[in-house]
């Protein structure tokens, strides 16, 4: 399955970030292999607004199947409803470390927004 996972950085060794659409990378995960397809710089982290839904777009033109986030807004969790990518949340630590819990079944799967809308831009992760 192809997982992308909130960080600050890139690759397996990069802190998660806590923000979906206003995360500075997407890394870009096989769930299977564990390996890195791309470590993803989000386009929509400076947007004025619609963050969340321009990052689902982002996701959905590369063929992610699931994100993994610590938080997602109202407007991202419609558009990635709609987008059919599951969300899973409860990341800590690295990039690494969030895709063992993954594989493991450790994270927990969410429809709905876990955030207020805009949260993303009040807090700095």
């Amino acid at each position: 399955m192809k997982v992308a996972i909130c960080a600050r950085g890139e690759g397996l060794q990069a802190e998660v970030d806590q923000r979906f659409g206003r995360c500075p990378y997407f890394v870009i995960v096989d769930s299977e292999s564990g390996k890195v397809i791309e470590s993803l710089p989000n386009a929509s982290v400076s947007a004025a607004g619609g963050a969340g839904p321009q990052s689902t777009r982002q996701l959905a033109d590369h063929s992610v199947e699931a994100v993994v986030v610590g938080n997602v807004g109202p407007n991202a969790a419609v558009a990635l409803e709609a987008a059919k990518i599951k969300v899973y949340t409860g990341i800590e630590g690295t990039v690494e470390k969030t895709l063992q819990k993954f594989k493991e079944g450790k994270l927990s799967s969410v429809s709905d927004a876990t955030v207020p809308s805009h949260d993303g831009m009040r807090k700095k992760w």
